[in-house]
């Protein structure tokens, strides 16, 4: 959906070890990748050395006006404040540049998000909200809008996706459940794991395989006209 042409700019926004980046390169593109992760960036400078990459704050890019396109690929749904990320990734484009996107939608892993926020309460006696933003396709056709982006292509859809091995999910909550574990004493941690697991089970397991029960929100906007000062 991006389709990157020659001579193109394209900003990558969250480029984690640089894979899609480099993906993007090959189609002739003038590729930029940036990461809140000094760890991933370094990953993917040693991995694609003739490649830029920086580290930065998605809510405050540096850049104006410098970009035929942006992309985002599983990363915007970790940003809260949507408004100010759209804000800064919007002045980014030039006018007619485009935004692509895919990330958590409005109910993804909805069935895990409950099973952790249980364990929680179960274990702890803690209310633990989400960490993530899973905004539905009106909710963020409206934060491009306000920013001047026009949306042509918004879409939210299932996703079931296999998690590897009998400890499939167990891995998924090690991954990206630090958010919940933080609540834990480490040494209850295989407790907690045991229970959200427990719960899961009867939804989540099939055949001997993990499912996380993904949703995704895909989405094109297109920069119409230049944006007002922040001022306003």
């Amino acid at each position: 959906m991006l389709d990157p042409k020659p001579g193109e700019s394209v900003l990558d926004l969250g480029c984690g070890t640089g894979h899609l980046t480099a993906q993007i390169a090959a189609r002739g593109t003038d590729v930029f990748g940036v990461d809140a992760s000094a760890a991933m960036i370094e990953q993917a400078r040693r991995a694609y050395p003739n490649l830029t990459f920086e580290v930065a704050d998605i809510r405050a890019l540096p850049f104006v006006g410098r970009f035929d396109a942006v992309f985002s690929n599983a990363v915007l749904h970790w940003v809260k404040e949507a408004e100010q990320a759209v804000a800064a990734f919007a002045r980014a484009l030039q006018p007619d540049g485009r935004f692509v996107a895919e990330f958590g939608g409005r109910g993804n892993v909805g069935r895990i998000l409950a099973a952790l926020q249980a364990a929680c309460r179960d274990m702890m006696g803690l209310a633990v909200e989400s960490p993530w933003y899973y905004p539905s396709v009106a909710e963020y056709a409206g934060v491009l809008e306000a920013a001047g982006l026009e949306v042509t292509y918004a879409t939210l859809f299932d996703r079931p996706t296999p998690l590897e091995g009998e400890a499939g999910l167990r891995h998924w909550i090690d991954m990206f459940g630090g958010h919940f574990l933080a609540t834990v004493p480490a040494a209850q941690h295989h407790e907690f794991s045991r229970r959200v697991e427990e719960q899961l089970r009867p939804a989540l397991y099939r055949e001997g395989v993990w499912f996380a029960d993904y949703r995704r929100l895909r989405v094109v906007a297109v920069k119409r006209h230049a944006l007002v000062s922040d001022a306003s």
